[in-house]
């Protein structure tokens, strides 16, 4: 490999990063904006924007870290962040819902209806 295609394979892997981390993050608003309840919508954009960020991040560790023009420090100090309160935040957000909205809760399975539901429970006594 030449020392010219080496800048441009770095360029395709963080492009390619980017398009993917901004497909991540597109597919998490067209959930919240689409599906139907409130669990669902919240479900939606915290998978997918943490996907999309760390692609983005990823990107931008990849272009500076290899020109050297900083250190990547404060990327990894983003993703920690992001990876850390973007489920406690979701987590945090459908508990207040269920505490607030108890008739917004999922109806509990039937076990005749769905009898894989309660796999698991045994009798409570196995003599």
């Amino acid at each position: 490999m030449t020392h010219d295609a080496l800048p441009f394979a770095i360029d395709l892997v963080a492009s390619l990063l980017l398009v993917a981390g901004g497909g991540f993050a597109l597919v998490g608003a067209i959930g919240l904006a689409r599906l139907r309840d409130f669990y669902l919508r919240v479900h939606a954009p915290t998978k997918a924007s943490t996907l999309g960020v760390g692609g983005a991040l990823l990107a931008s560790m990849l272009v500076f870290g290899w020109t050297g023009q900083r250190l990547v420090i404060h990327e990894l100090l983003i993703t920690v962040f992001v990876f850390v309160t973007a489920p406690i935040a979701a987590h945090l957000l459908v508990k207040s819902a269920l505490e607030r909205e108890p008739a917004l809760r999922p109806p509990a399975p039937d076990p005749v209806a769905d009898p894989v539901a309660d796999v698991g429970e045994g009798p409570a006594d196995p003599r």
